[in-house]
Order: structure tokens, then C-alpha cells, then sequence
């Protein structure tokens, strides 16, 4: 597999996230992959609130997490789920960014949720990416409930995972990961015809 550049943006405002946490176990499983990947955690990195009104120029951070994505290969957005919805703190991220952010990129949505799965919140999330020009990968990955008990506290070996949650996040990891090589050579051999 040939190496990409990932960026995940955990979209959590609180500091012990069980998402963020997924979203850091992702980028350790993708990094061993071999890949180059930018983990951008909006609790450590917040951003101003959006307005239409102002660009933000000034504001290093968002910046950053513009040039990250402007560079990236696919993109990983993760939530928890606040209300069946994404976190506000996501969808200010989001109202940030535009279709030269995500055009012809994969896009993998995760969801961190108190009930079983967070339906709702994944399904908002590629609706967005949709708007966006994004190209969502097919699968999504969800935890609730006792799952969310893995990711809440870190051993010196890592995270104890159920074997079947574990299996779960390395397929959807895959699958994400080969849809994203697959848009990155359609994009290059599509560059190079037209060039």
C-alpha cells in the first residue's frame, strides 16, 4: 500500500473523550500501516466561532488544520454524539472549511454515543461531507455503551478492546484506507491526462 496522508479531526470538547481516545487508537493503527497521519484535536486546538462575516486569517490553528487537509489524502472526522447529533464543536470545524477542503477525498465518519450506536450523528456527518464534495466510505464505525468503557481508560499495553470491536475498527480502518488509495490514483491518473 502506498503511504497517504490522513487527518483525523476528533471534534470533542472535552478533555477524556472516548471519541478523541478512538480517534487516537485509529491514528496509532494507521500509523503502523505506515502512514503519515495528523491527529487534530479540537479540545486542544479550538477554533473561533464562525462567521461568514470574518476569515480568521490570523488564527494559527485554523490555518494549520486548512493546509493539513488542503494536503491530505482522506479524512477522518470523529463525534460524539450530543443530542443524535454531531458535536457543535464539529460542526463549527466544518463551517470553517469548504469543498477544497474535501473534494474527491474519502471520508471515514466515527461516533463515540452513550446509547448503543450513533446513528444519527454519522448519518448527519456524511450528509455534510456530501455538501462538501467529499466521497464517504461505504462503512462508518460506531461505539455505545459498555464499548465506550475500552477507550476510557489506557493500560501501559494500550487499550483492553473487545476482540470483535477490535476486528470491527481494523475492517472499517481497511476499508477506508483502500477506498482512500483508490481516489488518490483515480485523482493522480486524472491530473496527469489532463496536464
Amino acid at each position: 500500500m502506498v503511504k497517504m496522508n490522513i487527518v483525523i479531526i476528533a471534534g470533542s470538547n472535552r478533555k477524556s473523550s472516548t471519541s478523541t481516545r478512538l480517534a487516537g487508537y485509529s491514528e496509532r493503527l494507521m500509523g503502523q500501516k505506515g502512514h503519515s497521519v495528523t491527529l487534530f484535536d479540537l479540545y486542544r486546538s479550538p477554533l473561533p466561532f464562525y462567521s461568514p462575516d470574518e476569515y480568521h486569517q490570523e488564527h494559527v490553528e485554523l490555518q494549520v488544520l486548512k493546509k493539513s487537509l488542503v494536503q491530505a489524502d482522506g479524512i477522518v472526522l470523529v463525534t460524539p454524539e450530543y443530542h443524535g447529533s454531531i458535536s457543535g464543536v464539529l460542526k463549527n470545524a466544518l463551517d470553517h472549511l469548504g469543498q477544497e477542503h474535501f473534494n474527491n477525498k474519502a471520508v471515514l465518519s466515527v461516533s463515540s454515543s452513550g446509547g448503543a450506536v450513533g446513528v444519527s450523528s454519522l448519518t448527519q456527518l456524511q450528509a455534510i461531507v456530501r455538501n462538501l464534495h467529499g466521497i464517504n466510505s461505504p462503512e462508518w464505525l460506531s461505539i455505545g455503551g459498555a464499548q465506550r468503557k475500552w477507550f476510557e481508560t489506557e493500560g501501559q499495553d494500550g487499550y483492553e478492546i473487545g476482540q470483535d470491536i477490535n476486528d470491527r475498527i481494523h475492517r472499517v480502518i481497511g476499508s477506508f484506507l483502500d477506498l482512500t488509495q483508490l481516489v488518490r490514483r483515480e485523482s493522480h491518473a486524472a491530473g496527469s491526462i489532463s496536464s
